[in-house]
């Protein structure tokens, strides 16, 4: 079945590639129009992977529905319900990483041009990280069945901790992983293009866009740690654990370019959510007395996110503070922190300047 793996994380390396190397070859910043479309298209691309799931299962190909003695095998039905309850989990869970994300470019001042350069290599961060969780938790699910149990107290935990944090509270400076970056490598305090590094007088230097790309890896992190026990919750199935979570993080990308500046708006969003997770929490603490379909929780996952969404457009707006569009430069790093906002290298004009317009640090008077 090692094929299999290998298969769908090339399919993911070849979509990343052509939207890199081709769909967004040089760096501007990306359109609501054609963010839209590739969320679209990885929307259709993981829903048509749900009837090679059924397929797979529904067959046993290579004994993929029977392949562990310790379980029954699986119907073609089961399996496809299953991966796209995981899959509508993970991206409904992704829609509030955007606040993060996008509270994370607006600290750093990063120009919505490179912003997409960073998404790409986060996402093939994300997918060597996931996968390496999502490998540690199944040996631990299958080694040790009561790991389920802590995994409904994390989802439970998650739920609450959604309901009671303010994104806007989050200080991208002191993550671990600003701190860890500040301390292994020179940091230049301007942006010098895309680059991750440049060099300035003789030294290797991390630009301002590296140390977000690790601000945002491990901002990764913690998301998994909410959402793969989720994914667990749904299924056993590494394969439908995996494959759910790619693709709902793929899709990530193009979504945040498309949503980050009216996110706020679904302000009910959260509130499903906390449902969502809490339900499906009590669905993992209870399931050894009581066993709740994968078509069931399938359809009360569905349409808990559907009464939030609707709530949200359809409810009477009150006030409320607004996020502004990505990339906006309203956010600054302390001065004595190390990088100051991120400043680009100045070079030589350019017939169309979509830099950032945050002023260059003001030089001591002679």
């Amino acid at each position: 079945m090692g094929w299999l793996w290998f298969g769908f994380v090339a399919l993911i390396l070849l979509v990343l590639t052509l939207d890199l190397a081709v769909v967004n070859r040089r760096p501007e910043a990306i359109s609501v129009r054609r963010a839209m479309g590739f969320t679209a298209f990885t929307i259709v691309l993981a829903l048509a992977f749900a009837f090679l799931v059924y397929w797979l299962y529904e067959t046993d190909y290579h004994g993929i529905a029977s392949s562990r003695p310790d379980k029954d095998a699986i119907t073609g039905v089961q399996a496809t319900a299953q991966y796209l309850n995981a899959w509508v989990i993970e991206y409904a869970l992704s829609l509030d990483n955007i606040l993060v994300i996008a509270l994370i470019f607006r600290y750093f001042t990063i120009p919505p041009k490179y912003q997409h350069r960073v998404l790409f290599w986060g996402i093939l961060g994300a997918l060597v990280m996931r996968g390496a969780m999502i490998g540690a938790g199944t040996l631990l699910v299958q080694s040790f069945e009561w790991v389920l149990y802590i995994f409904g107290a994390i989802l439970l935990y998650t739920a609450v901790k959604i309901l009671i944090t303010d994104e806007q509270a989050i200080d991208p400076e002191k993550t671990i992983a600003a701190r860890l970056a500040r301390r292994v490598f020179p940091l230049c305090p301007e942006l010098d293009g895309q680059k991750f590094f440049t060099r300035r007088r003789g030294v290797t230097e991390a630009t301002p866009l590296f140390l977000v790309l690790l601000v945002i890896e491990g901002t990764d992190v913690i998301f998994a740690i909410d959402s793969i026990p989720a994914a667990f919750a749904i299924t056993s199935e590494p394969f439908l654990v995996f494959t759910s979570n790619i693709f709902a993080i793929l899709g990530l990308r193009s979504m945040y370019f498309a949503l980050a500046a009216v996110i706020d708006r679904f302000r009910f969003l959260k509130v499903a959510l906390v449902f969502v997770l809490g339900f499906i929490g009590v669905k993992m603490l209870i399931s050894r007395w009581m066993h709740i379909p994968p078509e069931i929780s399938l359809a009360v996952v569905v349409s808990m996110l559907a009464v939030g969404i609707g709530a949200s457009f359809f409810a009477p707006a009150k006030s409320r503070r607004r996020h502004e569009p990505a990339g906006g430069n309203h956010g600054a790093m302390d001065g004595s922190a190390g990088v100051g906002s991120a400043v680009e290298k100045p070079g030589p004009p350019k017939a169309d300047s979509t830099a950032l317009q945050t002023p260059a640090p003001e030089s001591s008077p002679s």
